[in-house]
C-alpha cells in the first residue's frame, strides 16, 4: 500500500505547499482536490489544489515534475458533489465539471478520480437507483473512454438536517454497491471504500472487504468515534452527528490492525489516503499538520 491523505484538509495551501508538505512528512501520495471556483456548500468542499479549467500542456508538465523531483505520487483526482442532486441545474453543473476531472486525471497521467454517486435526497433508494440508471452509465463510458478509472466513496452524506432525508450519496450500503455493479459492469466503476461510513450505519466495517475485493480501487484511512451515551438518548433515527464524530485513525471505533489486515489478505497494493476530518484538529494550520503527523505514525504500525 501506498500511504497518503486527502488533500481537502489544507485549504488554505496551494499546490506545491501540499506536495512539499506530503514530502517532508514522510507520504508516498495525495489525494488532490479539485473543485470549481466558487463558494463551498459545505464543509471541506471548494478546494481546488488543481484548477481543471486551466490545465494546459505547460501546466501538466509542470505539476508531473513537480511531483516527480519530491517524490510524491498523485493517487487520485477529488471532486465529491451530488452528482444525483434533484435540482436538475445542479447536477448537470456537477457532471460537466466531473468530466473535467475524468479528463485532467487522464493527461496527466493520473487515471483515476474519487466521487460520489449522489442521490437526490427527497426520493427513496428504488427511485434513486432508476436515475443512477440513466445517469451513471455514460459517466462511466466517458471515463473508459479515457483510460480513468472512477473510485465512489462509500459515504452516505447524510450527517444533519440539511440533508435529511435520504443523504446525499446512493452509494452507502454493499447492497447497494452489488445492484451498481450489475448495472455497470466495468473495470472502470470501483469504489473508494471507507471504513468510518459503515461505523456510522452501525455496519461491520471490515466484512464487506473481501466480497468487493475485486472492487476497492481506492481506500480512505478515517475513523468514527461514536457516542454510546447519546445514541441510547436519541436513537438511530436521529442526525448522526448528534451522536457520532470522524477521528484520527486510532482515536475511534475502528480497529485498524483487522482492517489493514483484511486489506493484505485480498492482495490490496493501491492507494490509501487519510482523510483529516476531526474538528479537535481544525484550530489552525498547526493542527491540521499535527493531524497528518499523528495518523501515519499510528497506522505505520500496520502500513507496510
Amino acid at each position: 500500500m501506498k500511504m497518503g491523505f486527502v488533500t481537502a484538509l489544507l485549504g488554505e495551501y496551494n499546490f506545491e505547499q501540499v506536495i512539499d508538505t506530503a514530502g517532508r512528512l514522510g507520504y508516498e501520495c495525495v489525494e488532490i482536490a479539485c473543485w470549481p471556483g466558487g463558494a463551498a456548500e459545505r464543509r471541506y468542499a471548494g478546494v481546488s489544489h488543481i484548477d481543471v479549467d486551466s490545465l494546459d500542456d505547460a501546466k501538466i508538465a509542470y505539476i508531473k515534475n513537480y511531483c516527480k523531483e519530491r517524490g510524491v505520487e498523485i493517487s487520485s483526482l477529488a471532486f465529491y458533489p451530488n452528482n444525483l442532486d434533484g435540482d436538475l441545474e445542479k447536477r448537470e453543473f456537477n457532471i460537466s465539471h466531473l468530466k473535467k476531472v475524468i479528463k485532467a486525471s487522464a493527461r496527466l497521467g493520473v487515471n483515476m478520480v474519487t466521487t460520489f454517486i449522489g442521490r437526490d435526497q427527497y426520493k427513496s433508494v428504488e427511485d434513486n437507483m432508476e436515475i443512477f440508471k440513466q445517469v451513471w452509465p455514460p459517466i462511466i463510458k466517458f471515463a473508459e473512454e479515457n483510460g480513468v478509472r472512477v473510485g465512489i466513496e462509500n459515504c452516505p452524506m447524510l450527517f444533519d438536517h440539511n440533508q435529511w432525508p435520504g443523504g446525499w450519496n446512493l452509494a452507502s450500503t454493499p447492497k447497494i454497491w452489488r445492484e451498481m455493479f450489475k448495472v455497470i459492469d466495468s473495470d472502470y466503476f470501483g469504489l473508494n471504500y471507507d471504513p468510518s461510513h459503515l461505523v456510522i450505519q452501525m455496519m461491520d466495517p471490515i466484512a464487506p472487504i473481501w466480497e468487493f475485493r475485486k472492487k476497492i480501487i481506492h481506500v480512505h484511512f478515517k475513523d468514527t468515534k461514536i457516542y454510546r451515551e447519546k445514541l441510547n438518548d436519541i436513537g438511530s433515527f436521529a442526525a448522526p452527528n448528534d451522536y457520532m464524530a470522524p477521528k484520527l485513525p486510532g482515536l475511534g471505533d475502528i480497529n485498524w490492525g483487522d482492517f489493514v489486515a483484511a486489506l493484505n489478505d485480498i492482495g490490496f497494493d493501491g492507494y490509501a489516503c487519510i482523510e483529516v476530518e476531526d474538528r479537535a484538529f481544525e484550530v489552525n494550520t498547526g493542527a491540521k499538520l499535527k493531524s497528518l503527523e499523528l495518523s501515519k505514525r499510528y497506522l505505520e504500525q500496520f502500513v507496510i
